[in-house]
């Protein structure tokens, strides 16, 4: 068994080797290193512009509400894969969530429960339209990133968030 520490998101993972993903973040693999060499982003993210501190408040909110809504999700699911699923990704919008707060070096917000849809098919489809509203910002805030580790950061969690799109159409399909 070994340690590997996600550089995204600071938390470990024991194993024989890493993970093809942060099962914490989603985070692909090139960020995930031994213990011994990690270095989480936030531990070294100096100061924060004002234009990185309002990104990174808008993305707060945002992976505030993704938990929420997902969670929500989950509980009108009448299946069991989709309701675990759902639930799974409303950790690892919360997990993005806490990542903020340790770039932002303040307390998680309290959460607020949010409303969705009934209908399954209604909640893939606002679940695609979230992620890809995601994606798109975090790209954009990529690119205003006036650092190399908050550029690093959002383009992790655009990524991330790309790949949640890709997870929801295969249940469309």
């Amino acid at each position: 068994m070994k340690t590997f520490i996600c550089e995204i998101c600071g938390d470990a993972y024991l194993g024989t080797e890493a993970p093809s993903k942060c099962p914490f973040c989603g985070a692909d693999r090139n960020y995930i290193k031994p213990g011994s060499e990690a270095s989480p982003l936030f531990k070294r993210a100096g100061n924060i512009s004002d234009q990185s501190r309002e990104n990174l408040m808008e993305t707060l909110d945002l992976e505030i509400k993704a938990n929420a809504i997902y969670l929500c999700m989950a509980g009108k699911s009448d299946s069991y894969e989709i309701e675990k699923m759902y639930k799974r990704l409303a950790k690892v919008e919360l997990e993005h969530a806490v990542i903020v707060t340790k770039f932002l070096e303040i307390q998680m917000p309290q959460t607020l429960s949010e409303q969705c849809n009934d209908d399954e098919v209604e909640n893939f489809k606002k679940t695609v339209e979230l992620e890809n509203h995601a994606t798109g910002l975090y790209s954009k805030f990529a690119k205003e990133a006036d650092t190399q580790k908050i550029k690093i950061f959002f383009t992790a969690l655009a990524k991330v968030e790309s790949e949640h799109i890709e997870l929801i159409k295969n249940y469309l399909q």
